[in-house]
């Protein structure tokens, strides 16, 4: 790959001495699209500041958890506040009970929290509860969904019919994933079928699929999915890592009315620093250690900066907040809607999350979102990041909406993209990879 002038060709030269690919995790490294990663040297509000003194509008805000923007100043003064009574002290302190009492009020299901430090690890504790609730081995996923890269939950497979899951790559041993069966997202029978043929421990979801781009349930897909758990006796677990606290006060369960038996929670519940969780009723959640049997533990699980940054974040969240999410979503979304049929393409959005899919077909599941064209939308990013724009490096990535951004930065970011889709055309219709 050349390197870029002026886009920290030098220090990512460097990191590539010390870091794997030069980064710390797969998507930065922006090879999807072409080219080397923008180094970020500060950020605040909607817009961040590359090494190379660039600015851009960033509709990636961390990957979700900064639903209030960078910097939000009553985050770094409860940051301030807590690090100055010590960053870490590997003991209980009244703000992780603070903040659980806050989830609890917040989450319909949820009656008791335990915390971990990143999504995967609340995704594999969610999972090995749900194991011992049921006395079962076998989980269910759904094609194109990422909970975290733990070993049971790391496996692909066609999306066709139930199929047991594969390991996706080298290192994850094939008994690991051999109790992992992958169906496809919004189709009711396969999902019946998996968990009528098997002794099934839990149904993962993501609620609003993201991973794939922002694909939302089909009217009543969610509430099929409870109605079956309960009909064979699973344990219906929601994966809210992106969608908790973002789509509504209540995240995706409250949106559609649907309880899960667990959920996993992350990004947003950080306020920006490293936090997730996993909730449920108090008859699940007190089988954990050390009020029941099964083990689960972590050095910095309730770290007092991410608890405080979490508790800052979760305050500012009220109706008005949502509201103005909402609207902000509403107008990126529409204006991605207007421009988008020209080029055959389709927009996908619930609140806070957006997704502009470069392909001519409508998207239900991951074989449709797969149908993009990679190739299209890596040369629409590029000319999207030299118009000062940020999105994800991916097709199969949504654009986070935060309470920073502005009717004015929704303008520019539409103005790009409608001058960024014109540039990057070409004349037969979007389809597959080029």
């Amino acid at each position: 790959m050349t390197a870029e002038a002026g886009y920290g060709a030098d220090l990512f030269e460097r990191a590539q001495r010390v870091l794997p690919g030069g980064v710390n995790s797969p998507v930065r490294a922006m090879r999807q699209i072409g080219r080397e990663p923008v180094f970020v040297e500060s950020a605040a509000g909607c817009r961040m500041t590359g090494s190379d003194g660039r600015s851009y509008i960033d509709w990636v805000c961390s990957w979700g958890p900064m639903i209030l923007g960078h910097a939000d100043p009553d985050v770094l003064a409860a940051l301030g506040r807590a690090a100055s009574r010590g960053t870490s002290f590997g003991a209980a302190t009244e703000g992780e009970v603070e903040l659980a009492e806050a989830v609890v009020d917040r989450m319909p299901d949820v009656e008791m929290i335990r915390m971990t430090s990143s999504g995967t690890e609340a995704a594999m504790s969610a999972v090995r509860l749900a194991r011992a609730v049921t006395g079962r081995e076998t989980i269910v996923k759904f094609a194109g969904a990422y909970h975290g890269h733990s070993d049971a939950l790391l496996v692909e497979a066609g999306s066709g019919v139930a199929t047991l899951g594969i390991p996706s790559g080298p290192g994850i041993p094939a008994s690991a994933a051999a109790t992992t069966v992958v169906v496809p997202w919004n189709d009711p029978e396969p999902v019946a079928t998996a968990l009528d043929s098997h002794e099934v421990a839990a149904l993962l979801v993501e609620p609003v699929p993201a991973n794939m781009g922002v694909v939302p349930p089909e009217e009543g897909f969610l509430s099929l999915l409870r109605e079956l758990c309960d009909r064979n006796g699973s344990m219906l677990v929601f994966d809210e890592v992106i969608t908790g606290f973002r789509v509504s006060r209540g995240g995706a369960q409250q949106l559609y009315g649907v309880r899960p038996d667990l959920t996993v929670m992350g990004k947003v519940i950080g306020g920006g620093l490293p936090a997730a969780a996993v909730g449920g009723p108090r008859r699940h959640m007190e089988r954990l250690a050390p009020a029941g049997d099964v083990y689960q533990a972590g050095t910095l699980s309730g770290n007092p900066l991410a608890v405080a940054a979490g508790l800052a974040t979760l305050a500012k969240l009220d109706p008005e907040a949502y509201a103005r999410l909402g609207r902000l979503t509403g107008r990126l979304a529409d204006g991605l809607g207007d421009i988008a049929p020209q080029h055959g393409l389709h927009v996908a959005s619930v609140p806070g999350l957006v997704t502009l899919f470069f392909t001519d077909r409508p998207v239900r599941d991951f074989d449709d979102a797969a149908a993009s064209d990679r190739a299209w939308h890596a040369r629409f990013c590029r000319a999207m990041l030299d118009r000062g724009i940020y999105l994800p490096p991916s097709q199969f990535e949504a654009w986070f909406v935060s309470l920073a951004h502005d009717d004015e930065a929704i303008d520019m970011t539409l103005e790009a993209a409608a001058e960024a889709l014109e540039q990057t055309a070409k004349s037969e219709p979007a389809g597959g990879l080029r």
